[in-house]
């Protein structure tokens, strides 16, 4: 056979993106109403557990309670660990206690704690009571730390060998049939007498090396030790700005307890955008699994929020009531200012929240950066303010009414890029989330500056 039918074979073997294919759901979804349990795991057993769990994900609330109580056996410690956390404490109410101990079993610590930090108290306690001694201290010890941390998200499992090794000691020592490895590594992590780490050393560079080279002479100084405690987020970014694959964690004495692992900090950085992308539409969570009232009691707090807000600018407009009442002309083009200066403010801030976030944005820079926005949004309000000048000279025939909009327009562009710099830096010095509440307040500066500062205008000049 030729190399490019070969491929070409593979190819047609290949399965296809079942998650993404409707007609694989919809026959899923049939074989679960028809209580086939042979059926369910002939069509998800040559998928891999990723899969499994996005095809899942398809699937509506009670659909997923059928199939836990339908086939239990599809929900392997793989495919809960990969299930987004809605959906995975949906099933887990589901599960018996020794099915999901089973399961965690299977998996490495950060992953077994992942799990189980999910569901209510009473259901870990009967689900640990049936774990492993060891695998249960070592979940318990990881549950002991504040959610979002390193101490929550490190593996205790790792390799670590004495200075004093060999390469062929480290290689005999890893392959001897009684060692319980991680089921992936990256970095031996080469400790002292007190089990503190003083290097590490890539898996590609031991495998390399000569087996009587020492490894001190491999091992490089590690560029972080990471304490338990640490935000999450800041280790996220640790990892970033280092480009490592892995980094040790070590306790208040200093010692090896624990690794963390790139896997484990690209889905950190994945919640943190989708927490920061969901707080600045104004919504605390989402999933594919809540349900009405879930949605409801996440967005509907938001939306009283936006409600006051909205309030607070109708009061400033029935300020100008008289105003608006003799010339019409204001109530058709008093809109337009407040959603360009909306959008204006919403863009700076986009830009601030990130650059907070990748630490971009620092004391060093900040003022740099506000003159930056404040005259960004100047020169927009600038060009635009022509542009709506000419627009209303057309429309309304009246030059007085151009110019008010025009001096509106870029008194509202520049109040809204510099809102949108400081609100979210004043956010981040009082010790809140920037991202969480920055863009009601920023709104609300919008609209109020620009129904004020237009309608003031228009009741001094055209009245």
């Amino acid at each position: 056979m030729s190399e490019t039918a070969f491929e070409d074979e593979l190819l047609h073997d290949a399965p296809a993106r079942a998650d993404t294919d409707p007609v694989f759901v919809a026959e899923l979804t049939e074989a679960i109403a028809q209580e086939d349990a042979d059926r369910v795991r002939r069509l998800l057993s040559p998928l891999h557990e990723a899969d499994i769990a996005d095809v899942l994900e398809q699937l509506s609330a009670n659909k997923l309670e059928s199939l836990s109580i339908l086939a239990p056996d599809t929900f392997t410690g793989e495919v809960i660990s990969e299930l987004e956390p809605d959906s995975r404490e949906l099933i887990l109410d589901h599960l018996d206690a020794s099915h999901i101990a089973a399961a965690i079993t299977e998996l490495d610590s950060d992953d077994a704690t992942d799990v189980l930090e999910a569901i209510d108290e009473d259901l870990r306690d009967a689900v640990l009571a049936e774990v492993p001694e060891p695998e249960r201290e070592a979940v318990e010890l990881s549950l002991a730390f504040d959610e979002e941390t390193a101490g929550r998200l490190m593996q205790r499992e790792f390799v670590a060998a004495p200075e004093f090794w060999t390469v062929g000691h480290a290689l005999d020592h890893m392959r001897a049939a009684d060692n319980d490895l991680p089921d992936k590594f990256h970095d031996l992590f080469v400790i002292d007498t007190g089990f503190r780490p003083v290097g590490e050393i890539p898996a590609c560079r031991l495998l390399s090396a000569r087996r009587d080279t020492g490894l001190r002479e491999l091992m490089e100084v590690p560029r972080i030790l990471v304490d338990p405690e640490t935000d999450q987020e800041e280790v996220a970014y640790l990892f970033q700005k280092y480009h490592l694959v892995s980094a040790p964690v070590v306790d208040a004495a200093g010692r090896l307890t624990g690794m963390l692992t790139l896997d484990d900090i690209v889905d950190v950085i994945q919640d943190e955008n989708k927490e920061d992308m969901l707080a600045l539409a104004g919504v605390n969570e989402a999933g594919l699994a809540d349900t009405v009232v879930q949605s409801v009691r996440a967005r509907a707090p938001w939306l009283l929020v936006n409600l006051a807000t909205a309030i607070l600018a109708s009061a400033v407009i029935a300020i100008f009531e008289g105003a608006i009442e003799r010339i019409v002309a204001l109530a058709v083009l008093m809109p337009i200012v407040a959603s360009m200066g909306g959008n204006a403010g919403t863009q700076s801030l986009a830009v601030a929240v990130r650059s907070i976030a990748e630490r971009d944005l620092t004391a060093a820079n900040a003022m740099r950066v506000v003159w930056r926005e404040l005259a960004t949004g100047m020169v927009n309000g600038l060009i635009f303010a022509v542009v709506m000048g000419v627009v209303t000279l057309v429309w309304f025939q009246d030059w007085q009414l151009a110019a008010v909009i025009a001096t509106a327009m870029v008194i509202n562009l520049g109040c809204a890029g510099l809102s949108g710099i400081l609100i979210p830096l004043g956010l981040m010095r009082a010790g809140a989330d920037p991202a969480v509440a920055s863009s009601v307040f920023v709104t609300t500066v919008t609209d109020v500056v620009g129904f004020l500062a237009f309608l003031g205008l228009a009741a001094l000049v055209l009245l």
